[in-house]
């Protein structure tokens, strides 16, 4: 499975997809069947810039941030209303946001301009340094 991720664009990585559908044919056939099934999701990340990929290919970062939360909400136990819980899971939201704003960037303003305009990726790094939301549609 980990050859289909390496392969160097994607059309050569829905290849490699396939060759391993075919491998796992004989004896998983339903995983075969699944993985075939799910290739444009298993393959969507190739879509954006190859700089990109390590971070969009995988879920670490949420699993990283669901594990934060419910260690968190571990430690108050019993929470008096659904109220209490949303603020506990809405500071750690927010600290893990300014951590990803201020302190380390997911993306840097070089490889979003890969995305967008030059123009636009830069005007969007300097709002959200100067604190404003961006949303880009």
């Amino acid at each position: 499975m980990r050859t289909i991720f390496a392969q160097p664009d994607q059309a050569s990585a829905r290849d490699q997809l396939d060759r391993v559908a075919r491998a796992l044919e004989p004896k998983l056939p339903r995983v075969s069947q699944l993985l075939r099934d799910a290739e444009d999701d298993v393959l969507a990340h190739m879509a954006f810039p190859a700089s990109h990929w390590r971070q969009l290919h995988s879920t670490n970062t949420l699993e990283r941030v669901n594990r934060e939360i419910e260690r968190r909400t571990g430690v108050v136990g019993i929470f008096p209303n659904a109220q209490a819980a949303l603020r506990l899971i809405g500071a750690v939201l927010e600290e893990q946001h300014e951590e990803w704003t201020e302190v380390r960037r997911y993306f840097s303003v070089e490889s979003m301009a890969l995305l967008y305009g030059k123009a636009e990726a830069l005007d969007a790094s300097l709002a959200l340094v100067a604190g404003e939301e961006v949303f880009v549609i």
